[in-house]
């Protein structure tokens, strides 16, 4: 059936996984797009912002909804309380009511929402909370009396996805696992690419259609299946992996928390998912998006393409694109008597002999695989302790190696404000009995050209404002350690921009753009640069482009692992 173009979408749910991969390909479709968010500033920096309407609201709060669905002809609802604490159930039930309310009085021609595939024959009450939370709006918004589709998927196969992200780190961090009986478990994983195609597609169905469909790959397998899978895919040794049934999903989401980067709290929802057997019982979606020729996809080429894309620094978006239920979100106090209490500050400043595009790249370089340049064991330590609390932990990573964008997550910091070339603010997500910020500066010297090499000024500052009692002894307890933490990430930023500059002295190349690379930032050789930052002739041949992965013909299928 060929696509209706023109239409007016809403996409709720846009700073998450899908949503942010969703918008492009609705624009790209011919439709027209608005962006429902609670942070519109999050958006910003994405490559299709200019192309959208973004508007601020909430899928709770009633007026905000009807304002964002007015002259909408689809909706799609791509929001849920997944891991949002105790009562995540009634969040999600009160949001879903509003919205197909609002959409029913609107004139919504179709709403389009992806839920989860529940297993047969297990009463809804018997379900995991995720999953009973993930059919229970399904059940409303068909009941809105809009043409509602309703899109269940189980595992969700692509780059930068918590299921993925969980697979990939299991397999690859552990050559022996003592694993939980659900490995056993058979499943029906779906490749992303597939689940944007069935989610466009779905904008044109007949308005006499309104249901759930089945969204599933070829492959039906166990999850210890699916490991041994991607271990062939990623040419890794043979895994050995051991049952042991006493493993239940609350013990099995800490034994996930330690060895990937995927938090406890989004853990759980995942391993309690995979109790029961999730597999299509149908493939009807196919009759209104047909599937052309090698779709869907299969895992072994599921994986192949995401791990592409992680390999080439060109994860679009991941699951930590959207906060976790219960991070802070307040911006950055412009009054240092915010809210009537104190703001505790630590500054640092250095002259750096660089250039401020090299002090900016390695600013921007950050993070992740570069570290945080000071005492790596007291950052690790703090990231531990946080997970032991339930925090997300300091190896989120980052969504690039080279660039920031608002919105995205690094470690367990978010970029909260970014000026390129001259500030970066994070906004901490660990948890703290308190608020914090973390600001970098990277300025020209005073009274000097902005080009010259030694013209280029290092400005830190890190907030805090405490909550209660607690906050101020909290930070008490760590200030006599700021030196060392915060003093060495300074000296060693400055260091850092002064070796980038000399290599490119060396090499006879500028030290601009506005990242930092591996080599930069540890004093590390091309070889240690991300893939996609190296000359062809240096790249690894698993970080070489393939054939399928080339601009494609007219005629061609696009590739959007």
């Amino acid at each position: 059936m060929k696509a209706t173009t023109g239409l007016h979408c809403l996409v709720t749910g846009a700073t998450g996984y899908i949503g942010g991969r969703l918008v492009p390909e609705l624009l790209d479709a011919g439709h027209r797009v608005r962006c429902l968010a609670r942070s519109p500033e999050k958006l910003r920096d994405h490559p299709w912002a200019g192309r959208t309407e973004i508007v601020r609201g909430d899928v709770t709060d009633a007026a905000s909804v009807a304002q964002a669905l007015r002259g909408i002809d689809v909706a799609y609802y791509l929001v849920h309380a997944l891991a949002g604490g105790s009562g995540f159930e009634d969040r999600d039930r009160t949001a879903a009511r509003i919205f197909a309310e609002q959409a029913r009085a609107a004139g919504v021609r179709r709403i389009v929402y992806l839920g989860g595939l529940t297993p047969a024959g297990i009463p809804v009450r018997d379900l995991s909370p995720h999953l009973r939370s993930r059919a229970e709006v399904g059940e409303i918004l068909l009941a809105s009396g809009v043409p509602t589709t309703v899109l269940r998927a189980a595992v969700i196969i692509g780059s930068g996805s918590a299921s993925f992200e969980m697979l990939r780190y299991l397999t690859e961090r552990l050559p022996v696992m003592v694993t939980p009986s659900w490995v056993g478990t058979r499943v029906q994983p779906v490749a992303v690419r597939d689940v944007l195609r069935y989610l466009v597609g779905s904008a044109a169905m007949p308005p006499d259609v309104s249901r759930a469909f089945d969204i599933g790959g070829p492959d039906v397998l166990t999850y210890e299946e699916m490991m041994r899978r991607y271990a062939v895919v990623a040419a890794l040794p043979h895994r050995l992996i051991l049952r042991v049934p006493m493993l239940t999903p609350r013990l099995s989401s800490h034994w996930i928390g330690l060895v990937t980067p995927v938090p406890r709290a989004l853990a759980r929802p995942l391993a309690e998912s995979l109790r029961h057997e999730v597999v299509c019982a149908e493939h009807d979606i196919a009759r209104y998006v047909p599937d052309p020729p090698g779709a869907p996809i299969g895992v072994d080429r599921a994986v192949s393409l995401a791990l592409r894309r992680v390999r080439e620094a060109d994860v679009t978006t991941r699951w930590s694109s959207a906060s976790l239920p219960g991070a802070p979100s307040d911006p950055l106090p412009t009054d240092p008597d915010w809210a009537g209490g104190s703001l505790y500050t630590d500054r640092r400043e250095r002259a750096v002999d660089a250039s401020p595009a090299a002090l900016w790249r390695v600013v921007e370089g950050i993070g992740g695989e570069n570290g945080w340049y000071s005492f790596p064991l007291a950052w690790a330590v703090r990231g531990w302790l946080d997970r032991l609390v339930g925090g997300v932990g300091i190896r989120r990573g980052r969504r690039d190696a080279a660039r920031l964008r608002v919105g995205d997550s690094l470690d367990f910091w978010r970029v909260e404000e970014i000026e390129p070339g001259r500030l970066l603010r994070l906004r901490a997500e660990m948890r703290l009995p308190g608020l914090a910020w973390l600001e970098m500066y990277a300025d020209p010297a005073p009274s000097r050209p902005a080009d010259r090499a030694t013209g280029a000024r290092y400005r830190q500052r890190a907030l805090f404002h405490p909550h209660g009692l607690l906050g101020h002894l909290y930070w008490w307890s760590v200030s006599p350690f700021h030196a060392v933490v915060f003093g060495g990430m300074a000296r060693n930023i400055a260091r850092a921009a002064r070796s980038l500059d000399e290599e490119a002295a060396a090499t006879g190349s500028a030290a601009t753009g506005s990242a930092a690379t591996g080599a930069a930032a540890t004093g590390g050789t091309a070889s240690e640069r991300p893939p996609a930052e190296r000359p062809a002739s240096e790249r690894p041949a698993s970080a070489e482009v393939p054939e399928d992965s080339r601009p494609p013909g007219p005629d061609a299928e696009r590739e959007n692992p």
